[in-house]
């Protein structure tokens, strides 16, 4: 393919944005776009509608495996973020790389600066737990390789001029729609009935946990900064707290009292990940639940000019279910 010099600064020709996904993330960077003004697209294979009071948002029902279909969409476009976030573990060798494809494929075409919402797992295990920005990736398990090797290849074909590319990572997510994805959010609806909190691995280790809302802002910021392309960023994020305390802040900022938080024993998560895929998925990534695991976003924090929202607002709206 032809190397095509993008200027380092760009002037964008419109204010158009599309969004692929509809999860959390989607929905926050959907919402956020419209109320500052700008033309949003949300892609997705159902066509999910998202609502913004006063401002509009399109909706349309496509596969953005399919580069034709989705190059017809985004031409004209300044940035594609990728905000799908296939839910099975289990498929993710069959679902990624189709999609990454694809996305990498209308980035060359239209020009859009890909942002793609990226996760902590292709660090793999970090010694001392702590995740800097400009870190190599060294995953070994399937899933971290995967995003390795998705987020180098954009890397490579942004240094050959081939396309535009930025990615942002995050903790575990925490906040507004989060659902039953998320560790703190999983427990929930048992712990405000004030009953026991089961966790997987581990619940006392300090543990990273990021809004799904300041993912969405530092996804808005890196895509009207030229300066901030070609690398991984860190979104935004408080300091970290074990899983015990996120359960127990998340409960009082409503009102709740603490409930007792108690750990599955690994001999039972081992053996039933001889049978369940998932639950063999989930042990594959145990290292994040049983050691520290904390992101930093300095460089993040200083570069974008984003503050994490606070935790006590972080906090009651995870507490939304």
């Amino acid at each position: 393919m032809l190397s095509i010099q993008f200027p380092s600064e760009v002037t964008p020709m419109s204010d158009r944005h599309v969004i692929v996904g509809a999860g959390p993330v989607g929905t926050h960077l959907a919402r956020l776009l419209a109320e500052r003004g700008s033309e949003v697209v949300v892609v997705t294979r159902s066509g999910s509608t998202v609502t913004t009071p006063g401002r509009s948002v399109q909706s349309v029902a496509l596969d953005a495996s399919d580069a034709e279909a989705l190059s017809a969409v985004v031409e004209g476009a300044v940035a594609l973020h990728n905000c799908a976030n296939p839910g099975d573990y289990t498929t993710w060798e069959s679902v990624w790389p189709p999609l990454a494809g694809s996305l990498r494929t209308v980035a060359e075409r239209t020009g859009a600066v890909l942002v793609v919402t990226g996760n902590l797992y292709p660090y793999g295990p970090v010694p001392g737990g702590r995740m800097v920005e400009g870190m190599p990736d060294a995953a070994t398990d399937h899933k971290g390789a995967l995003r390795a090797r998705m987020w180098a290849d954009l890397a490579a074909a942004h240094a050959a001029g081939t396309l535009r590319a930025v990615e942002v990572r995050g903790s575990d997510y925490v906040g507004t729609g989060v659902g039953g994805n998320g560790h703190v959010t999983r427990v929930l609806p048992t712990a405000v009935r004030g009953k026991t909190a089961w966790v997987l691995d581990g619940a006392d280790q300090p543990h990273s946990w990021t809004d799904v809302l300041d993912v969405a802002r530092a996804l808005a910021a890196v895509a009207e900064r030229p300066a901030t392309w070609g690398r991984i960023w860190h979104v935004p994020t408080n300091a970290p707290r074990t899983l015990r305390e996120a359960i127990t802040d998340t409960l009082a900022s409503v009102g709740r009292p603490p409930v007792p938080v108690r750990v599955l024993p690994r001999f039972l998560t081992r053996s039933a990940g001889l049978v369940s895929p998932l639950l063999r998925e989930l042990n594959e990534l145990a290292y994040q639940r049983i050691a520290p695991y904390v992101l930093d976003s300095g460089a993040s924090m200083q570069a974008l000019d984003l503050e994490p929202t606070p935790w006590l607002e972080v906090c009651r709206r995870t507490a939304v279910l």
